[in-house]
C-alpha cells in the first residue's frame, strides 16, 4: 500500500494497487449473462413477493424471516468493512491532519444538505398540503401503538448520542452494531499505526490482505439478495396490504415525488458541479438501490456502497470516513420525512402553526435526526422528538401515518443511501483524493473500475467527466 500521493493519499490507479484490486469483479458486468445479474434476481424476487403478498397474505407474512436473516448477514460483515476500510486508508496517509480534513468537510456537507432536505419537506408540505381537509380529532386517536416509539424519543438527548459513540470496550464496539463506535475505534487504530511507522508495517500489510477475502465473503452473502429482497416484500404487502395506502395516498406521492425532487434537482445539481451525473451514478448503482428498495434498509447494501465507490475512483480513506458517518448524520430522506410528516399531521388535525414554530421543528429536526442514528425505527422516533418541541402539535398524529410508514421507509432509505453516494464522491473531489478518469470510465459503463487508462487525470487533472 502506497505511503505516497498527491494530498497525502494514494493515488496510484486501481488497477496498480495490491491487493485490494482483488476486490473488484473479475470482468465488466456487462459480460455476465442478464439473469445471472443481481439486479435482475433481485427485481423479479421484488415482483414475485410483491404477488405472493397480495394474494396469499397470510404466507407471505410467515417469510418475515427471511428478510430479517439478509439483513443480519450484511450487518455481520458491517463492522469489519468499516474498520479495514478505515484503517488501511489511514495508515496510508503519511500527513494525519488529512484525517481530520476529510472529516471536517464530510460534516460541513452532511449539515448543509440535511439542512436542505428539511426545507424542501417544509416548503412543499406548505405548497402541497397533503393534510388539509382529513379534519382529524386528535383525541380520537390511539396513541398504544406509537407508545414505544415516543418513549424512546423522551430518552433521546443529544449528550447521550455522543457518549454513546465512545464504546465501554473495544470489542463492544464490533458486537453492538453501532457504526459510529466502530468508526471511532479504526480512526484511533489507524493513527495509531501511522505514528507507529515501519514497526506497525506487519500489521498493515496483514489488514490489507485481509480486506481481499473480507469483501468476497460480501460478495458471497449478496448473492443471498434476492431471497431477502422477496421475504421482505412479500411481508410487506402481505401484512399491511396496497389498500392500506388508499386513504393516505396523497402523503405518500408527496413524499415519493419531493424526494425524487430533491434527488434530481438538489444532489443532481451538486453532481453536475461535482463533474459527473446523478443518472449515470443511479445506474451504476443499480443493482444497490434495488436492494434497498426490497428490504427497507440502506445498511443492507453499506458493504457493497463502500467497494463501488472504490472503484469507481474514491481513494479507499475517503470512502471509509464518509460513507459510515454519513449513514448517522448525512440522512436527507429521514429529513424530508420529518417536515412534511410533521406538516401533515398539523394539517390533518387542523392544528395552525406560525412561522416560528415552523422554523423551531425544523431546528429540532436537524438534532434529533442525529440522535437517533441507530435506533430501530429510526424515522418514527425522530419524527416523535420533532412533534413534542411544539406543545399545540399532538404527538398523538402519529398513527395517522403509522399504517403506512413501512411503504415509506424504502423511499426515505433510496433516498438516504443516493445522498450517500454523491456526498462520497463530492468529497474526495473536494480533498483531490478522486481518480476522475476512472469515475467517468466506471459511470460510463466502459470498465468496471479495476482499470484505468494511462492518461488518466487524477485529482486536479484537465480531464472532465
Amino acid at each position: 500500500m502506497g505511503r505516497g500521493g498527491i494530498a497525502g493519499y494514494n493515488t496510484t490507479p486501481p488497477s496498480r494497487r495490491p491487493p485490494r484490486a482483488a476486490m473488484s469483479s473479475p470482468r465488466p458486468e456487462t459480460a455476465t449473462p442478464f439473469y445471472r445479474q443481481t439486479y435482475v434476481q433481485v427485481l423479479v424476487a421484488i415482483a414475485l413477493g410483491a404477488l405472493l403478498g397480495h394474494y396469499s397474505p397470510a404466507f407471505a407474512e410467515s417469510l418475515k424471516p427471511l428478510g430479517d436473516a439478509f439483513i443480519k448477514l450484511v450487518k455481520m460483515v458491517i463492522a469489519p468493512v468499516i474498520f479495514l476500510t478505515v484503517v488501511t486508508g489511514i495508515a496510508g496517509m503519511p500527513h494525519l491532519n488529512a484525517v481530520g480534513r476529510v472529516v471536517f468537510k464530510a460534516m460541513a456537507y452532511f449539515i448543509v444538505f440535511s439542512t436542505l432536505a428539511l426545507v424542501v419537506g417544509l416548503i412543499v408540505a406548505n405548497v402541497v398540503q397533503p393534510g388539509a381537509g382529513l379534519d382529524v380529532d386528535a383525541a380520537t386517536l390511539s396513541t398504544k401503538e406509537i407508545a414505544n416509539y415516543a418513549s424512546k424519543a423522551h430518552d433521546m438527548t443529544l449528550t447521550g448520542f455522543l457518549l454513546d459513540i465512545i464504546p465501554d470496550t473495544v470489542v463492544g464496539a464490533f458486537t453492538s452494531g453501532n457504526i459510529l463506535q466502530v468508526l471511532l475505534f479504526a480512526v484511533l487504530f489507524g493513527i495509531s499505526l501511522t505514528l507507529a511507522g515501519e514497526r506497525a508495517r506487519p500489521v498493515v500489510d496483514f489488514f490489507d490482505a485481509l480486506t481481499t477475502p473480507v469483501f468476497r465473503l460480501v460478495h458471497l452473502l449478496m448473492k443471498a439478495a434476492p431471497i431477502g429482497a422477496f421475504g421482505a416484500i412479500a411481508f410487506t404487502i402481505g401484512r399491511y396490504g396496497i389498500g392500506s395506502l388508499s386513504n393516505l395516498l396523497y402523503l405518500v406521492a408527496t413524499f415519493y415525488l419531493t424526494s425524487l425532487l430533491f434527488v434530481v434537482v438538489v444532489l443532481g445539481t451538486m453532481a453536475r458541479i461535482a463533474g459527473f451525473s446523478i443518472f449515470r451514478l443511479l445506474r451504476y448503482l443499480k443493482s444497490e438501490l434495488l436492494l434497498v428498495l426490497g428490504t427497507s434498509s440502506s445498511e443492507a447494501a453499506l458493504p457493497s456502497l463502500m467497494e463501488k465507490m472504490e472503484r469507481a475512483g474514491c481513494d479507499k480513506s475517503v470512502v471509509g470516513l464518509v460513507v459510515p458517518t454519513g449513514y448517522s448524520f448525512n440522512l436527507d430522506g429521514t429529513n424530508i420525512y420529518m417536515t412534511l410528516a410533521a406538516l401533515f399531521i398539523a394539517q390533518a388535525t387542523n392544528t395552525p402553526l406560525s412561522l416560528g414554530e415552523q422554523i423551531a421543528l425544523l431546528l429540532v429536526a436537524m438534532v434529533s435526526s442525529k440522535g437517533a442514528a441507530g435506533v430501530t425505527g429510526a424515522g418514527f422516533v425522530t419524527l416523535a422528538a420533532t412533534l413534542s418541541v411544539v406543545p399545540s402539535l399532538p404527538v398523538a398524529g402519529m398513527a395517522l401515518i403509522l399504517g403506512i410508514d413501512r411503504f415509506m421507509s424504502e423511499c426515505r432509505s433510496l433516498t438516504n443511501f443516493i445522498g450517500n453516494a454523491v456526498a462520497t464522491i463530492v468529497v474526495a473531489r473536494w480533498e483531490g483524493a478522486l481518480d476522475r478518469g476512472t469515475l467517468a470510465a466506471t459511470l460510463a459503463g466502459r470498465t468496471d473500475g479495476a482499470q484505468t487508462s494511462n492518461d488518466t487525470s487524477l485529482n486536479h487533472g484537465n480531464a472532465t467527466p
